[in-house]
């Protein structure tokens, strides 16, 4: 029997799901291991055989492909740990990074903080301007060369680049995309004079219009490249000795998988790596229930990540922003905020409590693992108003200490607002319910939604204790906590349950109607690239399916609207009907009446995805179903909620329901890798995968 492995690397904890062919499904948690999290990684796979019974080589040997969520290239970014990198561009364009098209001091900032302006900065230039070197060269706006590439000056510019000790090259001409013949020669010149250099060419990387995102989706990447190349290149080595037999794969930002390999050349990609297993999960779990508009909810130990699923599609972005830096990538759009278990609680300098965005993380953790931790965390108090069981924590395998989580609330929290300790961590488990619920809020009202017209998928290691709370907030009616015990590894799930997927596009604006034979002409050639990169996976696929997507606007605007093109050869008549659909979807975006056809339309990006679906599907098993009313394991005293305040609840245990039983609020139901908190005026009812579906019962 063969099996496909899911592992997703978080900051607190890493997740491994494993699926068989014949429909045996195991999942696992372990602590994450910073720096090396290469070590949580083997460690998961360890727990993994355990669940299975078999040793670790054993399933390593009939593992097809194991998929990889990686915060190796996110970290590097975020932690400024990136790849020192020279800068090569067009004479004249150096500066294009340090004046960042004038978006640097409020792109990735909510309107509040823009409008204070005294209190925004902006960022230092991605590359200090004594590594950048202009190159003498030019590329006009029809792609023909205008001056030629300066040979002799572009080995003296990349000589001081080499001199001045760069582990990596970024390179990003003027209308490259359009014409990348001096790009390509420059990577050759770069690697005649230092072999083995890691060189990314903006062509490649980013090949769309605008300087500013291209030059710096281009050096990011440059930029993480070979620090994922040092984090994936000894992991594969260490499976290929304990065992494996297939391929490692490395989930993207836009939700599908690529060869490890392959993934170093476009890292760029991997930056939403660990965010988007959830959001895929989601959408095959969602599949086999028949929903389809869907808030995925993943509470872990560091952050709290929402992402919208709506008519059975994850929404998604083809541009994001990264320390204010804004980059070309396709990801899927998830939104997060540092709110998660590990969550250090803390009070301000105007004396009000906060939660978040600081956590303790994997090392040392909350303060009741007993690993040197002293500022209280949302696990705390959690554990403090009795929710978890600090016996039962990762299946026992993990005793926790109520008198540490105790003695830090009382010290750090309650004393300072003359609170008891319980009154501290009720304080802090309203204000994480409250401040969870307001991203979702934002999420799903600021994209024109309904939050009554969705079903909130929760999960996560800390998600489901808190999911009642945050979707009862926002009037949300279900919560689902999937898939039972792997709720807290769904992540991992929907790694497991992903597909290869690529992308290819250019820029080439031209105003619309565009030919027939050139809008064919250049899908057939994006086309065909995919075709090699799909064959360079070296991977057996069921389908590959391509699909094709154009960047449409109104002649003048700044702003495109992704707009979706039919497959096949095109006729006048099928391009005519690409623009009625680009305005519906505009009139859809942004009001009835709100186009103006006079304007003349204009293309300016053309986009297809391959999508290579792989052959081991993860099936999921119906289960029995339940005889009479299920049984508890006893009461304790919980806080679940502030206006019932501490209140006898029953206690589940998970593996004992079938499908079927209803457990009324308020009860706890445990799993060996969460907690499900079902205050009072909640019904949970376990469905026929397994899921506990909770619903109001009473107003």
């Amino acid at each position: 029997m063969n099996y496909v492995i899911g592992v997703d690397t978080g900051g607190t904890f890493t997740d491994g799901f494993v699926s068989g062919e014949d429909g045996t499904i195991a999942a696992a948690k372990s602590p994450s291991t910073p720096p090396d999290f290469s070590r949580g990684f083997l460690d998961v796979i360890d727990e993994l055989a355990k669940e299975l019974g078999v040793q670790t080589p054993d399933l390593l040997s009939k593992t097809k492909y194991i998929i990889h969520g990686t915060t190796s290239t996110l970290n590097a970014v975020v932690t400024g740990d990136v790849a020192k990198v020279g800068f090569l561009t067009t004479r004249g364009h150096a500066d294009s990074i340090s004046m960042m098209n004038l978006e640097g001091r409020y792109a990735g900032l909510d309107p509040e903080q823009i409008q204070n302006i005294s209190r925004t900065n902006k960022p230092e230039p991605l590359v200090p301007r004594s590594l950048v070197e202009e190159i003498d060269e030019r590329i006009d706006y029809k792609g023909s060369v205008v001056v030629e590439l300066d040979e002799s000056g572009t080995r003296q510019a990349v000589t001081r680049l080499v001199g001045q000790n760069v582990e990596a090259i970024a390179v990003s001409l003027l209308w490259s995309f359009l014409n990348p013949i001096h790009e390509i020669r420059i990577r050759e010149i770069v690697n005649e004079i230092a072999p083995g250099m890691y060189v990314a060419v903006s062509h490649e990387i980013s090949p769309r219009i605008r300087e500013y995102t291209r030059n710096s989706t281009t050096i990011i990447n440059t930029q993480v490249g070979p620090r994922l190349a040092a984090y994936l290149s000894p992991l594969e080595v260490e499976l290929r000795n304990r065992g494996l037999a297939g391929s490692l794969l490395v989930m993207q930002g836009s939700g599908g998988c690529v060869q490890a390999a392959q993934a170093p050349k476009y890292a760029v990609s991997t930056l939403g790596s660990v965010l988007t297993g959830g959001v895929v999960g989601c959408v095959h779990l969602a599949k086999a229930l028949g929903h389809r508009n869907i808030i995925s909810t993943d509470m872990g130990g560091t952050t709290f990540l929402v992402g919208l699923i709506q008519d059975g599609k994850p929404i998604t972005t083809t541009t994001t922003v990264l320390n204010q830096h804004q980059i070309n990538t396709p990801m899927v759009d998830v939104h997060t905020i540092g709110s998660g278990g590990g969550a250090i609680a803390w009070i301000d300098g105007g004396g009000n409590l906060r939660v978040g965005p600081r956590s303790a993380g994997a090392r040392p953790g909350p303060v009741c693992y007993a690993e040197g931790g002293t500022e209280p965390t949302v696990t705390d108090a959690d554990l403090v108003l009795g929710i978890i069981n600090p016996d039962n924590f990762l299946g026992g395998r993990k005793k926790l200490s109520k008198k540490l989580a105790e003695d830090a609330i009382r010290t750090k929290i309650a004393e300072p607002l003359g609170l008891t300790v319980e009154e501290g961590a009720a304080a802090i488990y309203t204000i994480q319910n409250a401040q969870t619920a307001d991203l979702v809020r934002k999420v799903v009202v600021n994209s024109g939604h309904d939050p009554r017209d969705f079903v909130i998928y929760s999960f996560g290691g800390a998600g489901p204790v808190h999911a009642a709370s945050y979707s009862a907030d926002i009037g949300s009616p279900e919560v689902l906590i999937p898939l039972g015990t792997t709720a807290a590894v769904f992540s991992a799930y929907g790694l497991a349950s992903s597909d290869i997927v690529l992308t290819a596009e250019t820029s080439d604006p031209s105003n619309w109607p565009v030919a027939p034979a050139t809008i064919n002409e250049c899908y057939g050639r994006l086309e065909q690239e995919l075709r090699s990169r799909m064959q360079e996976q070296g991977l057996e696929f069921q389908t590959i399916e391509y699909v094709r997507e154009a960047e449409i606007r109104y002649t003048m605007q700044m702003a495109e609207v992704t707009t979706p093109v039919p497959a096949g050869v095109l006729d006048a008549e099928a391009i005519d009907a690409v623009g009625a659909e680009f305005e519906a979807l505009y009139e859809r975006l942004y009001g009835k009446g709100s186009g103006f056809a006079d304007a003349g339309l204009q293309v300016i990006t053309y986009r297809v995805r391959a999508v290579g679906m792989l052959p081991i599907r993860t099936k999921l098993p119906d289960l029995e179903i339940a005889a009479g009313a299920p049984e508890s394991s006893g009461t304790r005293r919980v806080f679940l909620d502030v206006r019932k305040g501490w209140q006898e609840t029953k206690i589940y245990d998970y593996q004992a329901l079938k499908v079927g039983a209803e457990v009324d609020g308020p009860a706890v139901v445990e799993t060996p890798t969460t907690t499900i908190a079902v205050p009072e005026g909640t019904r949970g009812t376990v469905d026929r995968l397994g899921n506990l579906v909770l619903r109001p019962t009473a107003a």
